[in-house]
């Protein structure tokens, strides 16, 4: 195949493989989030580009840029920013957006320097602000307005956040960084007062040894209570901080109190490159971007979503890397954790539906969702477990089962419930099938609930990577329904269980569970029954992305 990949040539599996409501470039390399925002009456999301092939460059990385009204269509635009002056003239890598106090954007971003390649952060602004699509960014001669400090490595140093303001009128922003000859992860601090001369702050906001290099760090308020977001610059009784960075190929992040007088971020707990960190989504979900949509006071993130199949397969394709569907982020209940859900519009995307009640699953069953676009759906569910408090003590405790077991859809050890949900984009015969359950296990006086997604049986292909991902999630289930909401769409899934406290992506590249050929079931392979006590599935429309293309 020819570098440039072509759509209208793919294979057959290839055109069903790709996705209809995901956010992706028609053609080649995908991968960060930039800057997405809103601006006079359009959504905006930039992306790292390489708009030669579908792999990543290290000489030709741009900022594709494509806009929307309601983030599920989208148009696309010229590029926004391509290497163009000797701090960038080798990749214009991520950065964010920061809205300043007169409406205007303003963006840094990370520029590949002709010095060695070294990363600098770089301003540039709009040329007309009165443009509401804001095609045309220009960069100033002052740039860049960073450099990696002598404690840092030349290339180590990236991914400046969307910049806030303390109570002192001083704009700050944080910089990824990984401290010389270690692997000490931190986000370094600068503070401006006119957003061109950046000073950095003595010490580091965050930091965590045995970590390695932060990518894509944000840092961002949320409300105490409520779902309702808040400006970046909001810091007061009300609200918390979450700072988020992304290592080990993970999207981790803490939850604390920051004080911009004394430059202070305390957080609950620390990194630690373990389980035991917080993660926006346990499966394949990187370099996320959030940003706060003023109008509709909400705070969005979007992640990168890489591909798990071969780079022949990605040449092949002509594209490689899309986006996880925009997600309302706000902070449970409980103060412990952030609650992820699909932003509402995607909801409009809902056509044929398909409505079950309480139904009875006993051990071995599986049950056909039939009526719907199974390769294509949206399917919310939710299980409750009969008899549990009668359950005998003699099963194994959570700390007692390591994690490959637990997240193994074949093992039912320590199991008082489970495995039980749904199987994915499966064959008749389920020799295809991506399986997204739940596993109730001992834990104290009470019970633990597990979420799994595993892409054990995902394709017939050999050449493709099939992952198990699974972790807990915080209920009780002798008080509440289990649920899932599970968005299908061709080679991705995305899980979100309990109302999104906890959330798996999964990549799958079936060879027979395509197109009409993809089915849906409902399963219980545990040794007792469950009870669905309700299921509604939808097929989902294809929306209009980037079709307009030339780029």
């Amino acid at each position: 195949m020819a570098e440039h990949g072509n759509v209208d040539a793919l294979l057959p599996n290839e055109v069903l493989n790709r996705t209809a409501f995901h956010f992706q470039p028609q053609r080649n390399w995908l991968n960060d989030p930039n800057a997405p925002m809103y601006y006079k009456g359009f959504y905006h999301l930039f992306y790292q580009h390489n708009p030669l092939a579908p792999d990543f460059s290290r000489k030709m990385m741009i900022w594709g840029h494509s806009v929307s009204q309601d983030m599920v269509n989208w148009i696309q635009l010229e590029p926004a920013l391509s290497p163009s002056e000797p701090f960038d003239i080798n990749s214009c890598w991520s950065g964010a957006a920061t809205i300043l106090p007169d409406g205007r954007p303003i963006i840094l971003y990370t520029g590949l320097d002709n010095n060695n390649r070294t990363q600098v952060t770089v301003v540039a602004e709009p040329k007309d602000v009165s443009d509401p699509l804001l095609r045309e960014w220009v960069k100033p001669k002052y740039n860049p307005v960073m450099v990696p400090p002598s404690n840092v490595y030349h290339d180590c140093f990236r991914d400046p956040t969307t910049a806030w303001q303390g109570q002192d009128g001083k704009w700050r922003v944080l910089i990824g960084a990984k401290v010389k000859d270690t692997e000490t992860g931190m986000a370094i601090l600068y503070r401006s007062d006119d957003f061109v001369q950046w000073t950095k702050y003595p010490v580091h906001l965050l930091e965590a040894e045995g970590t390695g290099m932060w990518e894509c760090p944000d840092f961002f308020p949320v409300s105490i209570t409520g779902k309702e977001g808040v400006d970046t610059s909001v810091n007061n009784a009300s609200v918390r901080h979450v700072l988020k960075a992304s290592f080990g190929g993970n999207d981790c992040y803490v939850l604390g109190k920051y004080s911009s007088e004394n430059e202070e971020f305390i957080g609950d707990y620390e990194f630690t490159k373990t389980s035991a960190d917080l993660r926006y989504d346990y499966g394949k979900f990187y370099a996320s971007k959030a940003f706060f949509d003023s109008v509709k006071n909400r705070r969005i993130n979007w992640g990168w979503v890489v591909e798990t199949d071969s780079k022949e397969d990605d040449f092949k394709k002509g594209w490689a890397g899309l986006m996880s569907l925009p997600r309302e982020m706000w902070l449970d209940t409980s103060g412990k954790r952030l609650i992820q859900w699909p932003i509402e519009e995607i909801n409009h995307l809902r056509t044929k539906s398909v409505k079950l009640d309480s139904y009875v699953f006993e051990t071995g069953a599986a049950f056909e969702i039939s009526g719907i676009t199974a390769a294509q759906a949206d399917v919310e569910v939710t299980f409750n477990l009969p008899f549990l408090e009668d359950k005998k003590p003699e099963k194994l405790e959570a700390d007692q089962v390591d994690d490959e077991t637990l997240f193994d859809r074949d093992s039912s050890v320590g199991c008082v419930y489970g495995p039980f949900g749904l199987l994915a984009l499966a064959t008749d015969d389920l020799s295809e099938q991506t399986a997204i359950f739940f596993k109730v296990i001992r834990r104290g006086n009470g019970y633990a609930v597990v979420i799994c997604s595993s892409e054990k049986r995902s394709s017939l292909r050999d050449n493709v990577k099939k992952s198990s991902h699974g972790t807990f999630v915080d209920i009780d289930p002798r008080q509440e329904k289990i649920s899932l909401r599970c968005l299908i769409d061709h080679s991705i899934i995305e899980s979100y269980a309990a109302g999104g406290k906890s959330v798996i992506t999964s990549r799958v590249y079936p060879k027979l569970a395509i197109g009409e050929a993809a089915k849906l079931y409902v399963f219980n392979d545990g040794a007792d029954g469950v009870i669905m006590t309700s299921l509604e599935a939808w097929s989902m429309r294809t929306a209009q992305i980037n079709l307009n293309s030339t780029y």
